[in-house]
C-alpha cells in the first residue's frame, strides 16, 4: 500500500475476522497443549550440615546443599565452636514450597545455627509451605537453634516441624519466634495457617512435645483475651540441659509479664520452657535477646542477630 492511501475497508474487516480467529484458535491450543499447564516453579530445597571432632578439633564432616537451601560457614570461634548461617536464596516461602534443613553435633562440639535474615511465608495461591528440621546432638555437644523470626504475610500456609535427637549429656538450646505481620509497614494477618510441631528426646525418650496451630482466622484468635491479646509477635524457647534450673529465675526476670518462664525433669532431663509475646517484633526482640544470652551461657548470639 502506498503512502497516504486509505485502507480498502473490505479488507480492513477481512484482516480483523482472520487475526480475531487465529487468537481464538491459538488459545484454544494453549488450553490443550500439556506444554503450556505446566505447575508454577516451587522452592524445593535441602541443606546438611554435621560437625564431628577429628584430629583433636570439631571439622565439617559433611556439608549438602540443593536448591535453595544453603549453608555458609563464618570462621570457627576462639573456643573451637562452629557456627553455621543458613539461606533461603529463595528470599521466602509460598503454597508448594519445601524446606528440609539437617544439623548434627557430633560428640563434644558445639555447634550455633542461625539464619541470614528473617524467613518470610507470602500469601499461598494453594497448598501449604513445608519446613523440616532435623536436629542430633551427640554425647557431651551443644547444640543453638537460633534462627531468626518467622514473618507471616496476610493468607500465608505454612507447617514447620522440628525433631531432635538428643544423646545422654547432650544440650539443645532451641528457639523459634513467629511475627504475624509487620506492624511498622502496616501490614496485618486476616486470615492464613500456621502450624508447628515439635518433638524432642534424649537417648530415645520423649521429653518435649507440642503442637501448635493458628488459622484459618488468625486476626480473630489473636485478638482473644485468652490467647494473646491482640499481640502479634509470640516466640517458644527450649533448653534441654541438666543445669537448666539454674537459669530460671534469671529467665522469669527476663521474660516479666508478658510470658512465662517454667522448668521440668522428665525422664531424668532438665527442660527449660519460655514463652513470650508482644505488640510487635521490636519489643519481642528485646526481651529475647538477652534471653537466648543468657541460656547460651558462654557462647554468645551470632553476629546476624545484631544486624
Amino acid at each position: 500500500m502506498l503512502p497516504g492511501r486509505p485502507f480498502p475497508r473490505g479488507k480492513a474487516r477481512f484482516l480483523l475476522a482472520f487475526f480475531g480467529i487465529c487468537h481464538d484458535l491459538s488459545i484454544m491450543n494453549m488450553q490443550s497443549d500439556p506444554l503450556h499447564t505446566l505447575a508454577s516453579q516451587r522452592v524445593d530445597g535441602e541443606g546438611r550440615l554435621a560437625v564431628r571432632h577429628t584430629a583433636g578439633r570439631p571439622r565439617t564432616w559433611e556439608l549438602f546443599q540443593r536448591g535453595a537451601a544453603k549453608i555458609r560457614l563464618p570462621k570457627p570461634l576462639d573456643d573451637g565452636a562452629m557456627e553455621a548461617v543458613l539461606i533461603n536464596t529463595a528470599g521466602g516461602l509460598t503454597g508448594g514450597d519445601r524446606l528440609s534443613w539437617s544439623v548434627e553435633a557430633g560428640e563434644g562440639c558445639s555447634v550455633t545455627v542461625t539464619t541470614q535474615a528473617s524467613e518470610k511465608a507470602y500469601r499461598s495461591g494453594s497448598g501449604l509451605a513445608d519446613v523440616s528440621v532435623q536436629l542430633d546432638v551427640g554425647r557431651g555437644a551443644r547444640l543453638a537453634w537460633l534462627p531468626q523470626e518467622t514473618i507471616l504475610f496476610d493468607a500465608s500456609a505454612l507447617r514447620r516441624r522440628i525433631d531432635a535427637r538428643l544423646q545422654p549429656g547432650a544440650r539443645l538450646l532451641l528457639a523459634e519466634a513467629t511475627v504475624f505481620g509487620r506492624s511498622a509497614r502496616g501490614e496485618t494477618v486476616e486470615r492464613g495457617l500456621f502450624a508447628d510441631r515439635w518433638r524432642i528426646s534424649v537417648g530415645g525418650r520423649l521429653v518435649h512435645a507440642e503442637d501448635f496451630r493458628f488459622g484459618p482466622a488468625i486476626a480473630a484468635t489473636l485478638a482473644t483475651p485468652a490467647v494473646l491479646d491482640r499481640a502479634v509477635a509470640i516466640a517458644t524457647v527450649l533448653l534441654v540441659d541438666d543445669g537448666a534450673e539454674l537459669l530460671l529465675d534469671q529467665g522469669r526476670e527476663i521474660v516479666g509479664a508478658e510470658g512465662g518462664v517454667s522448668h521440668w525433669t522428665v525422664s531424668g532431663s532438665g527442660k527449660l520452657l519460655a514463652r513470650l509475646y508482644a505488640a510487635d517484633g521490636y519489643l519481642l526482640r528485646k526481651r529475647l535477646m538477652p534471653l537466648l544470652e543468657l541460656l547460651n551461657g558462654e557462647a554468645r548470639l551470632p553476629k546476624a542477630w545484631s544486624l
